[in-house]
């Protein structure tokens, strides 16, 4: 019989401790979630360093913008291009078919990033949700790459899907509620300031207690490794969460680039460099407003 050494058995141990212990973030790689706009191009900068750096193969998914072909022409990819990214390759398709064919996931095997510009949600839902597709995007991160998105391509990292209605995207519960689940039992909601959201998700909290509500303003994202992120950019991330109200018993509270979050506890902290104490946020559910 094979002996196994007491060292190899508590590495297994740990391995395996590790990659249960991400309840909420991915067991391994990254995700970069952005609030909309794009303008800081130091967010597209992380997003090319987590993935490898300049080199590393990149994959654009411009599905949620509604149009019928996107091509290596796509506009998308010129921006990336000229923030440093030498490997950028466009896939699109709106035929779920089609997202199931190995020609079409092959650039996506590849990859060390995959990216999602803005739209509706619903339709990178409809096109890949429970696809090869998909399944290989889980697979990017599992290999330690990066997934990231805007405005349409950040609600869609969530486990449900806000905004998700074909009819308009005021809707916030509509005819479409699962997203990717890349972060799992999170409703993310994006231009949160710059288009006046920042009440939008409360109902969604009231509704599904159990999910916790991320809003991300425009020029922000937050960075997630395992089950924590570190907010980066220029703006705020509100936090929905119905246990937790801040003194004043306000609903939501604001997170500032350099400031993080634990996915697990549920818990932010300041910036290390900041002397300014961090809101008081208590452990009480909403109180009720009937």
């Amino acid at each position: 019989m094979r002996k196994t050494s007491i060292g190899a058995v508590l590495t297994l141990l740990l391995s395996t401790t590790f990659a249960t212990a991400q309840e909420i973030g991915p067991a391994r790689g990254a995700l970069v979630i952005v609030g909309g706009a794009m303008r800081d191009t130091a967010i597209m900068e992380r997003f090319i360093e987590l993935a490898g750096g300049p080199e590393a193969p990149i994959v654009i998914i411009p599905t949620a913008g509604g149009g019928e072909h996107y091509d290596q022409y796509y506009s998308g990819k010129r921006r990336w291009e000229e923030a440093g990214a030498a490997d950028v390759t466009v896939v699109h398709t709106k035929d779920r078919n089609e997202a199931n064919k190995d020609s079409f996931v092959a650039p996506i095997q590849k990859a060390r990033g995959v990216w999602f510009p803005g739209g509706r949600q619903w339709r990178l839902a409809d096109a890949y949700l429970d696809t090869r597709t998909e399944l290989e995007i889980q697979n990017v991160l599992k290999r330690g790459g990066v997934v990231g998105g805007s405005s349409a391509g950040a609600t869609i990292q969530g486990s449900y899907l806000v905004r998700g209605d074909t009819k308009t995207n005021t809707i916030m519960m509509g005819d479409h509620e699962e997203g990717f689940g890349l972060l799992k039992n999170v409703a993310i909601d994006q231009h949160l300031l710059a288009r006046n959201r920042h009440f939008d998700l409360i109902p969604v909290i009231e509704k599904f207690p159990h999910l916790l509500g991320i809003g991300i303003d425009e020029d922000t994202a937050i960075v997630v490794q395992g089950d924590r992120f570190e907010v980066i950019g220029q703006s705020l991330v509100a936090i929905y969460d119905n246990q937790r109200t801040l003194s004043g018993e306000g609903r939501f509270y604001f997170l500032r680039p350099g400031d993080s979050y634990d996915l697990s506890t549920r818990s932010a902290l300041r910036r290390a460099y900041s002397t300014e104490p961090f809101d008081v946020v208590l452990e009480e559910p909403w109180p009720d407003r009937n």
